[in-house]
């Protein structure tokens, strides 16, 4: 007997609301991952949990059978100051859902709970399913998904929970942060000497400002690069700086590697470049994968988003999509409509029936 969607969307906006009240910053997600936990072994799921990632398989899981991921992370950023609602009091108003993380993204995480417990006792899938919800994603930690994988067996393809109007996010930029470092030498203010590591600087911030990669990508458009923070050693106002740091945002689309930026880079800036990280790459999934096909189906439209997600990590073809809208995304006074819950529900139901 087929779940009643309405009891099941009735529930995850019941569980959405829990987790608003439950503060779960990345590496902080300890109460709201035992609140899942607790939410899923009330419906009888079995249910394992791996530093604060928590995850389930369909009741008839078959090895012989191919797999698909249903991933959505329940981690949150901290409240800017702009909040002028409590940040963790689920407030219910104007058809809206109030709150931190009510769209990044705990409105597409309680929704693929959902789908999946519409399908967890069914027999004879095409399909397993495994829902993962897991940490760390707004920080793009090592302990979330990417410590997950191995011990969920071999994955087939996937779905990861975002804000993206329930459009299939079919590419996603990847994302390189650099450390930069301008070296100059100290001396006083007051004098003619030293050497300011700030205006080095400035003419390599410049540079960033002005480049323009000549790739351009019809889906993710042109690499993007920003310079978001600068600071020095100095405390005193009247020492010449001999070090300008400064970071670097750089959204890279899928016509480039990692490796192709950073050369181009080092040869037109003279400071020192030290990436972060090279994990989070540009990824994308085909049009004639049958995820997508499902989708256009089911009349999604697609397009490529410039946000990078736990897409980035996963070494299978992902589809990133889900209810509520990515630009309200770390915005003062979070909110999801609370139809968009519902019907992110009904179409993650309706995209998986194409399937299984």
């Amino acid at each position: 007997m087929d779940k009643d969607i309405s009891i099941l969307q009735s529930e995850a906006i019941d569980l959405l609301k829990k987790l608003i009240a439950t503060p779960s910053f990345s590496k902080e997600e300890d109460n709201s991952s035992v609140l899942i936990k607790s939410f899923l072994e009330k419906h009888e799921v079995k249910t394992e949990q791996y530093l604060y990632n928590v995850w389930a398989r369909n009741k008839y899981f078959d090895a012989d059978k191919p797999t698909i991921l249903l991933n959505s992370h329940h981690d949150t950023v901290k409240p800017n100051k702009g909040y002028t609602n409590d940040p963790f009091s689920p407030i219910e108003k104007d058809e809206k859902l109030f709150g931190l993380g009510s769209n990044d993204a705990g409105g597409s995480l309680v929704s693929l709970i959902a789908a999946f417990l519409y399908f967890y006792e069914k027999e004879n899938l095409k399909y397993n399913l495994v829902i993962v919800a897991t940490a760390e994603e707004e920080i793009s930690g090592h302990n979330g998904i990417e410590v997950l994988l191995p011990t969920l067996g071999e994955i087939d393809f996937g779905i990861v929970g975002e804000p993206t109007l329930m459009k299939m996010a079919i590419a996603e930029k990847g994302l390189l942060v650099l450390d930069c470092t301008s070296a100059g030498r100290a001396g006083h203010a007051a004098r003619d000497e030293g050497e300011n590591a700030i205006y080095k600087a400035l003419k390599d911030i410049e540079w960033f400002r002005a480049y323009r990669f000549d790739k351009i990508s019809n889906l993710l458009g042109p690499v993007k690069m920003s310079v978001t923070v600068i600071d020095t050693e100095n405390k005193a106002h009247n020492v010449v700086p001999s070090q300008c740091r400064f970071v670097v945002d750089c959204r890279v689309n899928e016509l480039y590697s990692f490796e192709e930026i950073l050369d181009i880079i080092k040869s037109n800036v003279q400071c020192e470049i030290k990436p972060r990280s090279t994990r989070l790459r540009s990824s994308a999934i085909a049009l004639n994968h049958s995820l997508v096909e499902a989708g256009l189906k089911l009349g999604r439209t697609y397009y490529g988003s410039p946000t990078t997600s736990d897409k980035a990590l996963m070494p299978f073809a992902t589809l990133k999509i889900g209810p509520g809208d990515s630009a309200r995304s770390h915005t003062a006074d979070e909110f999801i409509y609370i139809n968009e819950i519902k019907e992110g529900i009904e179409l993650y139901i309706q995209l998986l029936n194409e399937l299984l």
